[in-house]
């Protein structure tokens, strides 16, 4: 039985699928933080120039 465990390749393709998964997860996550951080200075410095005009 413990022969056969060392020699099975199911739990390396799981560990690897895994990993590959993690990376993506945190590709994706710090492309959206980066993404709403632009998207919210954006937002601000319309807000400051729209209230700059109307004063």
């Amino acid at each position: 039985m413990f022969r056969h465990f060392l020699q099975s390749r199911d739990g390396t393709t799981a560990v690897e699928y895994a990993l590959i998964v993690g990376i993506l997860v945190l590709a994706i996550i710090t492309g959206v933080t980066e993404v709403g951080r632009l998207v919210g200075e954006t937002y601000g410095d319309v807000a400051d120039k729209v209230s700059a005009a109307t004063e």
